[in-house]
């Protein structure tokens, strides 16, 4: 499978990105192995008018600089000292909007995730931070591009209807006052699962 073509990042309008990457694949090889899933959850933030973003009222830091460059590249940054959280950029260069994935399906590598988290059954990697660790994703991967030989996401023909999608506000972002209100969290509901064609490599 190709990945997928950083033109599909570009789009202006964040939250049908995030809805789009629900049923996407999201890949990392490190030290020649492959692990990945099928994302199931994601977060929006929009740009400079989102008080829950990063960017918010045009705020540049050295942490945030990659929420600025042209969409297709990784945002990684930790969260509470411990957790690396992936994101992914989008939109035109200077437009600041990007992309939380929270959740994943594992289906390749999965022996390799479960040594790295230390444990003997996984299912689903729900939160961020676990997804990263299973996956292998560090600070070494902020700024690549997603069509990289380690790091890159496909598109396997997974097809969703509006009515499998849940729809709530985002977890964590309580300061940001009535745009913690914002239904800009996208779930693809549990009870489709079974019905994905998912094949699971372990």
């Amino acid at each position: 499978m190709k990945s997928i073509s950083l033109d599909f990042y570009l789009n202006e309008d964040v939250i049908f990105l995030a809805k789009n990457l629900l049923g996407k694949f999201l890949f990392t090889k490190k030290n020649n192995k492959i692990t990945g899933g099928m994302i199931v959850e994601t977060e929006a933030y929009r740009g400079i008018n989102d008080k829950a973003s990063h960017a918010y009222n045009n705020r540049r830091t050295r942490r945030n600089e990659v929420m600025y460059a042209l969409g297709g590249v990784a945002y990684v940054y930790i969260c509470y000292g411990i957790h690396n959280m992936f994101n992914v950029v989008t939109n035109v260069k200077d437009a600041p909007d990007a992309i939380l994935i929270r959740a994943l399906i594992p289906t390749h590598g999965i022996r390799e995730m479960k040594k790295r988290l230390n444990i003997t059954n996984l299912l689903s990697l729900n939160g961020p931070g676990l997804l990263t660790k299973a996956l292998g994703i560090t600070m070494n991967d902020n700024k690549k591009t997603l069509n990289s030989s380690s790091l890159w996401l496909e598109d396997r023909g997974i097809m969703l209807k509006s009515k499998n999608i849940i729809t709530g506000p985002r977890i964590g972002v309580e300061y940001a006052n009535e745009d913690a209100l914002l239904p800009w969290r996208f779930r693809i509901s549990c009870e489709i699962y079974s019905s994905l064609s998912i094949s699971k490599k372990r």
